[in-house]
């Protein structure tokens, strides 16, 4: 029981000075390499806010999108759901509808209020239209997707940056001491090695939440296209 207790004690210790020489390592990082390793925690940094801000954003957009499909389908009133769209935000098919209330109440002559069918429908004026609103809500959503793209790109390039310039460093030392021995050699490496293992940290979440992102944007645009059908199909009832 005692060797157990002493073998915990000992392994903890272990972990305090490991915690303790990672803080070392980077405090005794060349300038550079302190740049280097800077540059990456921003980009963690900026890049856990973005995954964090997206997933919201595309959970809100899907649940307020299946409100306002349900609502669609339940009431054929177009002014009532001109309404209705206007009490959201962030809610790509209600956006895509009301462009499409817009067109369809400029050829009608209607300006809001009930449409009827005393007057030809241009279909193809008003998928236009309808394609226009689904390119606008697209452009939105992506937005900033595109920075988890370069910090999955660029940081590994970063820390592999940090780290050979450490091991540069390591050699002029080595060089300077006339002593290549292992006390020499390891802690330079070591300063350099955390770069790298700083530039994976900052571009594995960024690779795999970007994924993710874009499979939920997929199944968004999906959805805005299935509702421009379906939008159509009403609307030509009313020739």
């Amino acid at each position: 029981m005692k060797n157990i207790v002493i073998a915990l004690q000992s392994a903890s210790i272990g972990q305090a000075e490991s915690g303790h020489d990672v803080i070392s390592l980077i405090k005794n990082a060349t300038p550079v390499g302190k740049f280097a390793l800077l540059v990456l925690l921003i980009f963690s940094i900026v890049s856990w806010a973005i995954i964090i801000f997206k997933l919201v954003e595309y959970s809100r957009a899907k649940n307020n999108s299946q409100k306002f499909i349900h609502y669609f389908r339940k009431t054929r009133n177009f002014s009532d759901i001109n309404k209705f769209a206007g009490g959201f935000q962030n809610n790509p098919l209600a956006e895509i509808f009301r462009y499409g209330y817009k067109e369809l109440s400029h050829q009608l002559g209607t300006e809001q209020s009930q449409l009827s069918s005393n007057s030809a429908i241009k279909v193809e004026g008003l998928n236009r239209s309808l394609v226009r609103a689904s390119n606008s809500e697209i452009t939105r959503l992506e937005r900033l997707n595109g920075f988890l793209a370069t910090t999955a790109s660029v940081t590994p390039f970063i820390g592999l940056f940090g780290t050979v310039w450490g091991i540069m460093s390591s050699f002029q030392e080595i060089g300077v001491r006339m002593n290549a021995n292992l006390a020499t050699v390891a802690p330079g490496i070591a300063e350099a090695l955390i770069a790298t293992a700083l530039g994976l940290f900052a571009a594995i979440p960024a690779v795999i939440f970007y994924n993710l992102l874009l499979n939920k944007l997929k199944v968004l645009i999906s959805t805005m296209e299935d509702f421009i059908m379906e939008f159509l199909n009403v609307s030509e009832k009313l020739k």
